[in-house]
Formats: C-alpha cells, structure tokens, sequence
C-alpha cells in the first residue's frame, strides 16, 4: 500500500504523507517512496512546483523506531529536497516532530497554521538531531536551535516562524498559500531552478561538508544502549531511567 499520495493542478504536484497510523513517522518505505515521488517531479516540465503535505493531524512524528530508514536514505531524501529543480512547498496543518522538522527545513518554503507544534525530541529518547541538522543549521535562528535541540520542548507556529523554521504561519494556511502558489505559476520554470540553485547553494555546501559525519553519528547513537532504553521507554509509554 503507497504511503504518498499525489494530486495535480495547475503545474503544482502536490505530494501527501498518507500514513495516519503511524503519525507519517518516517519509515524506510516512505522514505523509499517519497524520494521516488520527487525524484519524478524533478524530471516533469510539467510540474512547476511541489506542495508536499500531509494526511491526519500530524505531518510527520519523525524516525519509525520499528522500521527506520538507514540514515543515508534520509540524508539522501533531505538532499533531494534541497536540491530537486523545483520549488518545494511544505503545508502543515498538524504537529511535527524530530526528522519531521528536517523535511520542512530542507523545503524552499514552509507555512503551518496556527495550531500547528513543533518539537526536536531526539535528546529526549536518547540520540541526537544528527542528520536533520544538515538543512536546520544553515537556515535557522541559532540560538532557538540551541534551545528546543537541548530541551525537546514542544513550541508553536509563531515561535517556529520566527526562529526560521517557517516561512509563515496562519489560521488558514491555504489562505496563506495562494499568493505563494500563485506566484510559483506566475514564474519561467528555468528562472525558478536557477533561483533556487543561488538560494541553496549554502545549504549544499553543508551536505557536502558534513553529511558523511553526521549519518555515522547517527548510526552510532541510534544503536547506543541509551537510545535501547530511549525508545523502548517511548514505546511502553514511561519515563527513561535517566529522567531526574
């Protein structure tokens, strides 16, 4: 069963994450399939634009813990993102946690509605937000980062706005995107790749940089004995044993 669902008008594909029972955690299979969605639009001249969303009220709760991608899957769908030759637009009507926050920094332009939360829980289940960082670092307010990396708490859209995470938030986030949207389809498609391929360039040099780093990073921490007890504390529903 196809965990993306894909819908078009007027040039804008628009990509869903259609797991509601899983919170659209990011699973090895969904990764597989929503890299294989963009790698397609990337190569249509009839897509302009890529509206990637969600079903359910979470856009993405982040890594499966029962069926996680390797990390170089997920590095490599954070690049695709950044790097396919059309704009890529996240529209959150939910909550987004963890790797789920890696998919809207890797996007062009991010917008949530108002009741949207957004939290990096990674250090509370015992690893690190490795791998995301390669797109949230270049491109979000630093000293939010070092907040809500190190604390996991939970913050809303106006915060998540101003520490760079979002483009805008709104009551109604379609609302919010039509102008947007509108401009997309209003714009020469080689302008546009070539727009976006000044406005990424930094966010690339990262990738390049730093990617082999964090995925090992990633790897060690994820079969470390305190992300055993992280995630096997998070799936029974308790507190780990280091909380105080």
């Amino acid at each position: 069963m196809t965990s993306i669902g894909r819908a078009r008008a007027r040039g804008i594909e628009t990509l869903s994450l259609d797991s509601p029972a899983t919170r659209n955690a990011l699973s090895a299979s969904l990764v597989a399939e929503l890299a294989h969605a963009l790698t397609e639009c990337g190569k249509d001249a009839d897509v302009r634009a890529v509206v990637l969303t969600h079903t359910g009220n979470t856009f993405c709760a982040g890594a499966d813990l029962r069926d996680p991608p390797p990390p170089e899957a997920l590095v490599a769908l954070l690049r695709l993102l950044v790097d396919v030759p059309k704009p890529v637009v996240a529209r959150v009507t939910g909550h987004v946690r963890a790797g789920g926050l890696g998919l809207l920094a890797a996007c062009d332009i991010a917008a949530a509605s108002l009741e949207s939360t957004f939290a990096f829980t990674e250090v509370r289940i015992g690893v690190a937000p490795a791998v995301i960082s390669l797109p949230l670092l270049p491109r979000t307010d630093p000293r939010a980062l070092a907040r809500y990396y190190l604390t996991g708490e939970r913050f809303d859209a106006t915060e998540a706005t101003r520490a760079g995470l979002l483009t805008t938030a709104a009551a109604d986030v379609d609302e919010a995107l039509a102008p947007i949207l509108d401009g997309l389809r209003r714009s020469a498609p080689e302008a546009l790749a070539e727009t976006k391929r000044l406005l990424t360039a930094r966010v690339l040099e990262t990738f390049d940089r730093d990617a082999a780093d964090l995925t090992a990073l990633s790897a060690r921490l994820f079969a470390s004995a305190q992300a055993r007890e992280g995630m096997t504390a998070f799936l029974e529903r308790r507190d780990p044993v280091w909380v105080v």
